[in-house]
């Protein structure tokens, strides 16, 4: 599921639930640390999508190394080598890429659901909220307050790597295609200047499947 919002030349991959070991055997001890005082269904989570982003990486004949999060969750990746995974209820993914094929990408999975109460207002801008009613009218199947809050989840993902600052939800404005799988992010604060190039838009990819929702973008390096 993972392959239909990335390019072939981002290595990827998901599982469905945790397929043992997902009791933290097999992590490294830093990474031990770091879920210390987890329940079990968080040390679950932690271990197998590591188990993802470890053989993701080993496609890019990259050895295993611990992937310990710092701030806000992000990952102090291998030199040379950007990355994100996620994880929700049921779904376990990572990507990684060299960074000559993306400077940064994001990767966010979530069910197929309709958001809590009161969520949807916190996350997304007034035009976005209008704009509900007509994707729903093209695609009914699809949750499409899930993935706007998924594909901003994404953005912040691509975001963060590469300034070290907050984006709140309202500071990234988007569209859908629903025909396409596409979406579009456009910054409403300065973007971030990659290679002499500043990035006010981030394009991405959305899908639908086996209950859940996937979003992802890729930043070319």
């Amino acid at each position: 599921m993972i392959g239909a919002v990335l390019p072939p030349d981002v290595a990827a991959v998901s599982v469905f639930g945790d397929p043992p070991p997902a009791d933290g055997r097999g992590l490294f001890p830093a990474e031990t640390a770091a879920i210390a005082r987890s329940v079990p269904h968080r040390r679950a989570e932690f271990t197998t999508v590591r188990m993802c982003a470890r053989s993701a990486l080993d496609k890019l004949g990259i050895p295993p190394v611990p992937l310990v999060p710092g701030k806000r969750g992000a990952i102090d990746w291998p030199a040379g080598v950007a990355g994100s995974m996620t994880h929700c209820t049921g779904f376990r993914a990572a990507a990684v890429a060299r960074t000559e094929v993306a400077v940064s990408l994001g990767i966010d999975a979530e069910p197929n659901l309709p958001l809590p109460d009161g969520i949807l207002e916190v996350v997304s801008l007034p035009r976005e909220r209008a704009a509900l009613a007509g994707l729903s009218r093209q695609r009914p199947d699809v949750h499409w307050d899930r993935v706007l809050f998924s594909a901003k989840e994404s953005v912040f993902k691509t975001w963060y790597p590469l300034t070290r600052r907050e984006l709140d939800f309202t500071e990234a404005e988007l569209d859908f295609d629903p025909g396409a799988g596409t979406f579009s992010a456009r910054l409403l604060v300065p973007g971030p200047e990659v290679a002499g190039h500043r990035h006010g838009t981030f394009p991405g990819r959305w899908t639908v499947g086996h209950g859940f929702v996937l979003t992802a973008i890729v930043l070319p390096g």
